[in-house]
């Protein structure tokens, strides 16, 4: 079975789902991202919890009907 788009791909932006997860890698990028001395001063714990939730966010965002992405 070869994987196939969605028919409103190009609206995937407007969707929760997607911003929620976009925001999760850009937690965890800029994370990584920070120097050493900055990072220290941020728990872990908290960096881990924020991209969980933004992640779990994603995941009911896609369950909820979002009438802006719809055509």
């Amino acid at each position: 079975m070869k994987p196939r788009l969605i028919p409103n791909w190009k609206r995937a932006w407007r969707m929760f789902s997607v911003q929620a997860q976009a925001l999760a890698v850009a937690v965890l990028g800029g994370w990584q991202a920070l120097p050493d001395d900055l990072r220290a001063s941020i728990p872990p714990w908290a960096v881990v919890t924020l991209a969980s939730v933004l992640l779990l966010a994603g995941i009911v965002g896609r369950l909820i009907d979002q009438p802006k992405v719809r055509e």
